[in-house]
């Protein structure tokens, strides 16, 4: 059996899609011929001190040149070269997303992620992307030759249909309370229509961004709509799954998404969509069965929430929308599979 170092930052059971999808991996891959060793990083990343990074080049430094090491790119793209060059081993870049695409990052910081990965990615002898989306971007803003990459999406299991039939109707936001996720644009929307019947429920981690979450509970309160939102913070899976069955529509206004883990698992449910549309959404959520707005724009949000709450026929054809076009998403077997081809490419390519 082969074996691929996956070297991830932080802890593997935290509860965000990019986690999700780097455990799901490590449980797939054996079965294709892959046996996953887990090197963690540093939890610090994508914002290393000089004296993690020092750590992590010495952690690099460590592993055999005639390796093969895959690293996600929440650290990836934040390590220098400098610090980079310690690798000897053949690198695998796996991409949610350009870390330089989040929001609320000053142009500084915004210019040195860029080249960074960039950088990074130069060195990579394949690179995994988790979207045809976020593909095109790293060939078109990364420099990443098109036949480098290969685009493994997250796979989607079936799921139980969301009955939907809670009242007042729930509207089910699922992310970590970050700037790009958009929650403070959907408090100022959902205070715009406060003569609706509607509750808020907010699933996610509220001790990612502090700033986001201030924004937020600010927010709220000058909405007068803290009495029907509810933040759950983090949830289990079980949690998850209650949320998702009782609710009737499934709302987060991104700015940026590499593919949006959330909405696919709200498609698998029936739930129709309203998505942001930054980043990769407009692919991964099907026209039939979402309604896109702009990011940040509360005034159109507002008006496509009163039009939904207000018409249960369009919700109810989106939701079969959702429910059919969730039949034909990817497996985390199929997700498996194209990392596995891609790391057996990258192997010929290295021994060539």
């Amino acid at each position: 059996m082969r074996e691929v170092i996956f070297a991830i930052p932080g802890d593997l059971d935290t509860p965000t899609g990019g986690y999700r999808y780097d455990k799901r991996v490590i449980e797939e891959l054996p079965a294709l011929g892959w046996r996953v060793k887990h090197l963690p990083l540093s939890s610090k990343f994508p914002s290393p001190s000089e004296k993690v990074l020092g750590e992590t080049a010495k952690i690099l430094a460590g592993i055999s040149p005639d390796a093969l090491v895959m690293i996600d790119g929440l650290a990836l793209g934040a390590i220098p070269l400098s610090t980079l060059s310690s690798l000897k081993a053949r690198l695998v870049a796996l991409c949610h997303h350009p870390l330089a695409f989040e929001t609320g990052l000053t142009t500084d910081r915004i210019d040195y992620l860029h080249r960074t990965e960039r950088e990074a990615l130069s060195r990579s002898i394949a690179t995994i992307a988790t979207s045809r989306s976020t593909a095109e971007l790293l060939a078109r803003e990364f420099n990443v030759a098109p036949a480098d990459l290969t685009v493994a999406e997250p796979g989607t299991e079936p799921s139980a249909r969301a009955k939907g039939n809670a009242s007042p109707m729930r509207l089910l936001s699922v992310g970590a309370i970050t700037r790009r996720k958009g929650h403070d644009t959907l408090a100022k929307a959902f205070s715009k229509i406060r003569d609706l019947e509607w509750e808020w429920r907010i699933a996610g981690s509220t001790d990612r961004d502090q700033v986001a979450m201030q924004t937020l509970e600010r927010e709220i309160a000058d909405g007068k709509i803290a009495e029907r939102t509810a933040l759950l913070g983090p949830l289990d899976d079980a949690g998850l799954e209650k949320e998702y069955s009782n609710a009737s529509l499934f709302v987060l206004p991104s700015h940026f998404e590499g593919y949006g883990m959330a909405f696919t698992e709200a498609l698998a449910r029936g739930l129709p969509v309203v998505a942001g549309s930054g980043g990769a959404l407009v692919e991964t959520v099907p026209k039939d069965a979402g309604v896109f707005v702009t990011p940040g724009n509360f005034g159109e949000l507002a008006l496509t929430l009163r039009r939904l709450l207000t018409s249960p026929a369009e919700v109810a054809k989106r939701a079969d929308a959702a429910w059919e076009y969730a039949k034909k998403l990817p497996r985390w077997s199929d997700t498996a599979k194209h990392i596995a081809d891609a790391l057996e490419r990258a192997s010929a390519k290295a021994a060539a």
